[in-house]
């Protein structure tokens, strides 16, 4: 107690001096206050609590109960989580290189990654791996971060791997040398016309930019004058990878966005005005998965009247964090500012209630937001006028669209929404492929060919049907039957993939999304 007591008292002492010199403001004095408070709640536990306790676990619950008094981003995170958090933005991890699902306990092989570790070695598109390093994976139950920690490893080690393959009785043996494995951003880009580009981000990485402007090129060489970029389900990324992209669509010294908050002044992220995509026409798309990143893009565009944005109101996250790592490798997001479009609206929607938010999404289902343009309301004072044009838009959280696209719930009914939530339809397409591969690949030599010929027969769905109540979906041939052209254009699009990649995947899929089919049409209005 006497430690304490002393502790205490120097504390009191220090503030009490530089007060008397003037050199702290109120606030400061209130920070070093609550600072001294904490430091000395945590030195009393430690020294002075009946049982032993674990410092660090009461240090980081003490960071929880604060940020959880802040807003709804503001988080922290332990070392492995950071390790896993950061891999998907920073474009590359270091493993065996696959893409694969779990079907049945057992690792399924979809593709091996061009060029990667696996595919150098032989593994193909098809094989199920059964052992790693001499111990099973397959039909044991095992969880997938199990077996993902297995398979990942540091640059230049080994990993053993049993593979069981079609044709062969017994397991195949491979000796794989991990290595940085690229992970993309950029999920597909394709002439959808003669002249029409389409172009999927799926989220805004480090290597998102060098992805895009890759794909543009391509495009512009097909013969590509106007673009859909499609932001759907995008929940953004990096800042500056959003400011990277904005600029090639808009001219010099036009505003991306800017941040604001109460201890930031404002910042201004402006166009160079050396994009390669100042001319032609544009389409966003977005929904209300489409947050952060995208809603700047789409925002930047819409407010400098030089594109159209189609789809359901985005998201409305546009709280800026600033990441505080600390010394074991853990890390706070802290929200320090706001993003503002160049018209001036706060992209951020409100979160004082922060059940209400969590829920947002479920309330703006159940009152009809995505069925109906109409059943959205904003008041005057959210009100905003376009850069260029002058033309209405509004603030009040998230981007609205120039075009409402309703969610089809016909294409997406219950019964269709099951068989996805209990993997039937992946699982079903997968086994197909997996007995069919080499006649698939025989029978068409390209993709444009299965695109105009391949079919999913009667069997195949049937085949689903009983899958589905294998996994427990209740058949129902009412939504079933109205289910159907969805569910064969979701099978055709993962076979699709399969036998080649996710270009070609949503090139099938894209031709049932009425997004996407919107885009088309007012381009070609141009």
């Amino acid at each position: 107690m006497k430690q304490i007591y002393i502790l205490a008292l120097l504390c009191v002492c220090t503030i009490a001096q530089l007060q008397a010199q003037n050199v702290l403001t109120n606030k400061e004095v209130a920070t070093q206050n609550a600072l001294r408070k904490l430091q000395l709640a945590e030195f009393a536990i430690a020294n002075l609590y009946v049982d032993k306790v674990d410092e660090d676990k009461l240090v980081e619950d003490a960071i929880l109960g604060m940020l959880e008094k802040l807003d709804p981003h503001s988080a922290y995170s332990n070392a492995e989580e950071v390790k896993k958090m950061n891999e998907p933005l920073q474009g590359n991890f270091e493993g065996i290189g696959v893409q694969f699902n779990m079907v049945e306990d057992t690792l399924f092989i979809i593709q091996p990654v061009s060029g990667g570790p696996s595919e150098k070695v032989g593994i193909m598109a098809g094989d199920r791996i059964i052992t790693v390093n001499d111990s099973t994976i397959a039909g044991v139950k095992m969880s997938r971060e199990e077996i993902m920690r297995r398979l990942r490893g540091p640059k230049g080690t080994h990993v053993k791997l049993g593979i069981f393959r079609q044709g062969f009785k017994e397991l195949l043996s491979f000796d794989v040398t991990r290595d940085k494995i690229p992970l993309h951003t950029l999920d597909a880009a394709y002439l959808i016309s003669k002249n029409i580009g389409y172009v999927r981000i799926s989220s805004f990485g480090a290597t998102t930019y060098t992805e895009f402007i890759e794909a543009v090129d391509k495009l512009k060489k097909r013969g590509m004058k106007h673009l859909i970029l499609d932001l759907q389900g995008n929940g953004g990324g990096y800042l500056n990878t959003a400011v990277e992209i904005a600029n090639e669509f808009l001219d010099t010294d036009e505003l991306i966005v800017y941040t604001e908050g109460l201890n930031q002044p404002r910042r201004e992220f402006k166009a160079k005005g050396d994009g390669k995509l100042k001319t032609g026409n544009i389409v966003v798309l977005i929904d209300e998965y489409s947050a952060s990143a995208s809603e700047i893009v789409s925002g930047a565009i819409q407010d400098w009247d030089r594109g159209q944005v189609v789809g359901r109101r985005s998201f409305g996250k546009g709280l800026v964090q600033r990441q505080l790592d600390l010394p074991d490798g853990s890390m706070i997001r802290l929200t320090t500012a706001r993003y503002y479009t160049p018209a001036g609206r706060c992209i951020q929607k409100p979160y004082d209630d922060k059940k209400k938010y969590k829920e947002d999404l479920n309330e703006r289902f159940k009152k009809g937001e995505f069925i109906h343009a109409d059943s959205i309301h904003f008041p005057d004072s959210l009100k905003y006028s376009t850069r260029k044009l002058g033309r209405t838009v509004y603030g009040g959280g998230g981007i609205m669209p120039d075009y409402f696209i309703p969610l089809d719930t016909t294409l997406y009914n219950q019964y269709h929404r099951e068989l996805s939530a209990k993997g039937s339809i992946i699982n079903t397409s997968l086994r197909y492929i997996e007995s069919h591969r080499e006649e698939l690949s025989k029978k068409y030599k390209d993709f444009e060919a299965f695109q105009k010929k391949f079919d999913v027969t009667p069997e195949l769905l049937q085949q689903l049907i009983e899958n589905g109540k294998k996994d427990g979906v209740r058949y129902d041939e009412a939504l079933y039957t109205e289910a159907i052209p969805m569910l064969k254009v979701q099978m055709k699009a993962l076979i699709a993939r399969d036998l080649w990649e996710m270009n070609e995947y949503y090139r099938i899929i894209n031709e049932e999304d009425t997004s996407v089919m919107k885009a088309v049409e007012l381009l070609q209005d141009k």
